[in-house]
């Protein structure tokens, strides 16, 4: 058997390539320098696989932004409006790469980024290919190849990883309509011949290709898409040996379909497809090796070796050792790099780290595995090995830390009437004008405001013990009071009170909860340089006591103004942690809701008006195949509706969402019965709205004018014409005016600037 690794976490064990690129963008330091780190990193996280006793280890999954746009760059996928970047000598290649990123607004230009969205059911985000009818492709950046001589020199045994060119292109949209964008298939086929014979002739051996949209329903044309792709590779490509990765879900139907593909192997997901196998060794053909990703490439609990030893043990019976091979189930992007950098038992007890296992030891993991299903291992030395790991599995099964009655009780208490409110939208919509008094296409934001290096800073000094409480409660009160004064001269109708006290929409939360678990180093990138610390969900939750009424109602006794309360909704809650794996998630996000449930309840006890209760992941935990959808969207939807049902039915409920496909659960997303639900139509240029208007969505909507994943302000006009484009298709009585997102990741001067264009804008069509 051979052991090898999908893809490797790039941001750095201590995110140095965010601060690299952050300091880039700033002109803090030359392209040299982060060109220098990117390098750094490489070498770090081929050394570490190689010393972990991986095989076969990835290059190319490497990125200083993101994986998909690279490969649109390798491709020469470049959009037309980026033009002056390639005709204007002076710009260089990383300001082409980065504007598409993050979009650019000087020099006389003013260019939007590429639209954003969410890879699969994962927290990370991709940078969507944008594709027109004569679609033109050519290898015009050779990263890839210089990757793998780079580490050849460097003693590694190298496997070049590359976006599958069937996958790319159903992760791109179509920019034009009348076409479909497979049958741009003809034209990217040749480049990728071009990428595979290039890389056989440095020397690679095996080739990984992906293409996770083989664990997706398809139709007949995208199956034959993949017929064709894999045909012409395989007779224009002699020699290459293709690892073919499939991960996130089985392939079910799929299966005969990647079966007949002519590669050497076939990667299957055995974490989130485990029911696979059987089916899989029944067809996969002789001539094939199957990869088992049997270590769980997107959560962070130990592997239990006495399951995967079994599904190994019966691959390699009906196939033979030599055919086997052993991996993550996915690319570790998904994962924290090293669980050996959390040192601090406050925020990470003993007992729950030891049943951790992080990108570095998973890849021990996959050795271990390939050790123990060696027929050469002597059997005490085998017993050994699973002793320890079998006490592990025991503990935590076992332990009070886990398991707690009283929240088991409340949960197995919840009625049907628990999840409804009061009133009909209509009648709370009457009620809640006669009561807030708000304009016609009221302007707000989705809740935070910029986290600045001073606020940064009063936070690291309070876990440094270098201030007091009091001074940074002080130091809190004074961020409120200057967001309040901001709003209030930009002229905002409903105001936020900044979340200055907040490190993370989910963190926060989670540490103010029973069941959870944080830690210092455990970063996982979301997108380009936002990195996020996932919380860890390790038994039964339960709120001791309200965690943000203190400064809702600061903030409220500012300002006449009405100010929201704001908290983070189950689902999300649930999608953006590290969730335990010992029991459904339906069951864990219950607990969650009935813990978001008391917040409500003791918001609205102090007076506040407005709630917002944010799902921006309801979205993503969607499984794969719809087949699966309604049982999801189900517990879904009913952990929403139970943090919320309690409010009054004078009490405005908001929602959020973001980076998100609605028209396939708009009925689930109206069945959510939010007063008010905000989502991201910027970037898409309102497309996304095309869903709410076929089902003629009843409660009130604010699509996003201003995207604020990218550093550029959007002109009054700009903002003007997208609400204008609202307007034609939702009804204005509807309609609110906010950006797509919080603004924590925007500079203050940006805010204030796209913030009094948002309210200028929405004041002009007022007057119209």
């Amino acid at each position: 058997m051979r052991t090898h690794n999908l893809g490797y976490p790039r941001i750095g064990s201590r995110r140095e390539l965010k601060k690299n690129c952050e300091n880039y963008w700033a002109g803090k330091i030359t392209l040299d320098d982060l060109l220098q780190t990117g390098k750094q990193i490489r070498l770090e996280n081929w050394k570490l696989q190689q010393e972990a006793g991986i095989d076969l280890i990835p290059t190319n999954d490497f990125s200083y932004y993101d994986h998909v746009l690279d490969t649109s760059v390798m491709l020469g996928n470049i959009p037309l409006r980026f033009l002056p970047f390639v005709q204007e000598k002076k710009k260089s290649f990383p300001s082409l790469y980065f504007a598409m990123a993050r979009g650019y607004q000087k020099d006389g230009m003013d260019i939007t980024a590429l639209e954003m969205t969410k890879w699969f059911d994962t927290n990370y985000h991709y940078l969507v290919p944008e594709f027109h009818r004569k679609q033109e492709f050519g290898f015009v950046c050779t990263n890839i190849i210089d990757e793998f001589l780079e580490a050849r020199q460097q003693g590694i045994n190298a496997k070049p990883v590359l976006f599958g060119p069937v996958s790319y292109l159903l992760s791109g949209k179509e920019k034009e309509s009348g076409f479909n964008k497979i049958s741009l298939l003809g034209a990217l086929l040749p480049v990728y011949k071009e990428i595979l014979n290039s890389l056989q002739k440095a020397g690679a051996s095996y080739i990984q290709l992906d293409e996770p949209f083989l664990t997706l329903d398809l139709d007949e044309p995208v199956k034959q898409a993949f017929r064709e792709a894999y045909s012409y590779l395989s007779n224009e490509c002699p020699g290459i040996n293709v690892l073919l990765a499939t991960y996130f879900e089985a392939l079910n139907n799929n299966l005969p379909l990647a079966c007949s593909l002519p590669v050497h192997t076939l990667h299957i997901d055995l974490v989130r497809g485990n029911r696979q196998l059987d089916d899989v060794l029944a067809q996969i053909p002789e001539h094939m090796s199957l990869s088992l990703g049997v270590v769980d490439g997107r959560n962070i609990w130990k592997n239990n070796y006495d399951d995967s030893l079994r599904l190994i043990n019966k691959a390699a019976q009906a196939l033979g050792e030599e055919r086997i091979w052993i991996a993550p189930s996915c690319s570790l992007l998904h994962c924290p790099c090293d669980l050996e950098l959390e040192s601090d038992e406050t925020t990470l007890p003993g007992k729950v780290k030891q049943w951790m296992s992080f990108a570095k030891q998973k890849l021990n993991e996959a050795s271990v595995l390939k050790t123990l299903s060696s027929p050469q291992l002597d059997e005490k030395e085998k017993e050994i090995l699973l002793a320890e790991n079998r006490e592990m599995i025991w503990v935590r099964a076992t332990s009070s830390l886990i398991h707690d009655p009283k929240v088991q009780a409340r949960t197995a208490s919840v009625q049907d009437r628990d999840f409804e409110r009061e009133l009909l939208f209509a009648e709370r919509k009457t009620l809640q004008a006669s009561l807030l008094k708000l304009p016609m296409l009221s302007t707000t934001t989705i809740g935070s405001f910029p986290q600045t290096k001073e606020v940064r800073e009063v936070r690291s000094k309070l876990k440094k013990g270098l201030i007091t409480q009091k001074d940074y409660t002080d130091a809190i009160k004074t961020f409120t009071e200057e967001a309040i004064h901001i709003q209030e001269e930009i002229g905002l109708d409903v105001l936020v009170h900044g979340e200055f006290e907040r490190n993370d929409m989910v963190e926060y939360f989670g540490e103010q909860l029973n069941g959870f678990a944080f830690t210092q180093n455990g970063w996982v990138q979301s997108y380009g340089s936002r990195c996020v610390k996932p919380p860890v969900i390790y038994g039964d939750i339960s709120r001791p006591e309200a965690m943000t009424v203190h400064w809702i109602n600061y903030a409220q006794s500012l300002t006449n103004k009405p100010v929201k309360g704001m908290l983070t909704g189950p689902v999300t809650i649930l999608q953006w942690s590290f969730v335990r794996n010992d029991q459904p998630r339906s069951e864990t996000a219950m607990q969650i809701a009935l813990a978001i449930r008391d917040e409500v309840f003791d918001l609205e006890q102090s007076g506040v008006q407005i709630i917002q209760v944010d799902e921006p992941a309801i979205r993503e935990g969607l499984p794969l195949r719809k087949t699966d959808w309604a049982e999801y969207l189900d517990w879904a939807v009913k952990a929403f509706k139970l943090s919320v049902a309690v409010a009054q039915p004078k009490t405005q409920i908001h929602t959020h969402m973001c980076y998100s496909e609605f028209n396939d659960i708009i009925t689930s997303i109206a069945a959510m019965d939010a007063d008010v639900i905000t989502i991201e139509t910027s970037r898409s240029q309102m497309e996304l709205l095309d869903a709410f208007i076929t089902y003629k969505y009843p409660n009130d909507i604010g699509p996003g004018v201003y995207d604020i994943h990218s550093p550029r302000v959007p002109s009054v006009t700009e903002m003007e014409n997208l609400l204008r484009k609202a307007m034609k298709l939702i009804p204005v009585r509807q309609l609110w005016v906010n950006p797509d997102c919080g603004l924590k990741t925007r500079s203050w001067d940006e805010t204030i600037q796209a913030l009094k264009n948002m309210v200028q804008a929405a004041k002009n069509i007022r007057k119209s």
